[in-house]
């Protein structure tokens, strides 16, 4: 993710924009653990901002710690284009079986999710 235009009044990258994109690539991942028929929803998220950037890019890479019928958990690292670590995140999702006639949830309809 850039850091330019994610930034706060201080020029620096946004912590909101840091969970924003913990909560993207988390949420991806517990769609694609819960398998089709199933939606996916956020319920938790929780961040620890180690660093400031002020432009580049940023990665984040989530790995999942637990991955249930009902609930999957990640853990997702930021990192700076130098391998920084810039935030540390958890997130936690509700995983439950879609509502007939809800189709298009998921990461492709995140307003239905």
């Amino acid at each position: 993710m850039p850091v330019e235009g994610n930034t706060q009044p201080y020029g620096l990258l946004h912590g909101g924009a840091s969970c924003v994109l913990a909560e993207t690539i988390g949420s991806l991942g517990a769609f694609l653990h819960a398998g089709p028929g199933r939606a996916v929803v956020g319920i938790e998220i929780s961040a620890t901002h180690h660093r400031g950037v002020r432009d580049g890019e940023v990665t984040a890479v989530a790995t999942l710690a637990h991955g249930g019928r009902t609930l999957a958990t990640y853990d997702i690292i930021v990192t700076d284009a130098a391998g920084h670590r810039v935030c540390t995140a958890r997130l936690t999702c509700l995983i439950r079986d879609q509502v007939p006639g809800r189709e298009g949830t998921g990461p492709d309809h995140p307003g239905q999710r």
